[in-house]
């Protein structure tokens, strides 16, 4: 089986595009160029089939193959803990930011589990490696940005302290989605936060650069960067 499904990726390849997608990664290598909508109708055609064997066996030595991964577990219905312990065993495969996000997009089963996987994502946002983190805080953006969650969002999000380049990108997107969504207390943790200056600056920018901001907001929001 898992021979036919490394064959079905390799025909869904394309040249173009395998260029344009390697560039958009730089930390990885192993690109074959496969566009994410093929692969979500692949991993709904394993999820009919024996998914928990494709799980167990599925090959990751390309790019396309862990993405693929990722999306089945974010299809497959099973009970709450089961899901868990694929998520679980699917974090340490994360090794670049587009494979994390889209894998965190598609975990809608956290959207009626929302305070037991809060309880799971703790650890990784505690964590010392780059992508557990990143895991972690895209998470919270995905599915915690609300009234009931913003303080504890923020207090997580100020807690974060790690030199990775992707780490810090994702507080700042946090944030600014955070503010987007919830402008006063993110407005109230902008006057008051533990960010490096980089983090806090980029923050920012992407606070500007939404068209959900208005003008006068953003000349205030400019005015507040660190020099």
């Amino acid at each position: 089986m898992e021979q036919t499904i490394r064959e079905l990726i390799m025909e869904l390849a394309e040249e173009d595009y395998q260029k344009f997608s390697a560039s958009l990664i730089p930390n990885i290598n192993n690109v074959l160029g496969v566009r994410i909508p093929l692969l979500r109708n692949l991993a709904k055609q394993i999820v009919k089939g024996d998914w928990r064997t494709y799980l167990e066996h599925a090959d990751q030595d390309y790019f396309e193959e862990v993405m693929l991964q990722g999306i089945v577990i974010g299809y497959i219905k099973a009970d709450i803990e089961e899901i868990l312990q694929y998520v679980r065993d699917f974090v340490p495969k994360i090794d670049n930011w587009s494979v994390c996000d889209s894998f965190c997009v598609g975990l809608k089963f956290v959207k009626t589990n929302r305070a037991r996987v809060w309880d799971f994502l703790q650890p990784y946002l505690m964590s010392g490696k780059e992508y557990e983190i990143r895991f972690g805080v895209v998470m919270l953006l995905d599915y915690y940005i609300d009234e009931e969650y913003i303080e504890r969002v923020l207090q997580c999000l100020d807690r974060i302290n790690h030199e990775g380049y992707y780490v810090k990108m994702a507080v700042a997107w946090a944030v600014s989605i955070c503010y987007v969504k919830l402008p006063e207390p993110t407005m109230t943790f902008l006057k008051g936060n533990s960010l490096d200056d980089f983090t806090y600056n980029k923050a920012l920018q992407k606070i500007t650069e939404s068209y959900r901001v208005d003008q006068e907001t953003k000349t205030i929001i400019r005015s507040m960067k660190r020099k």
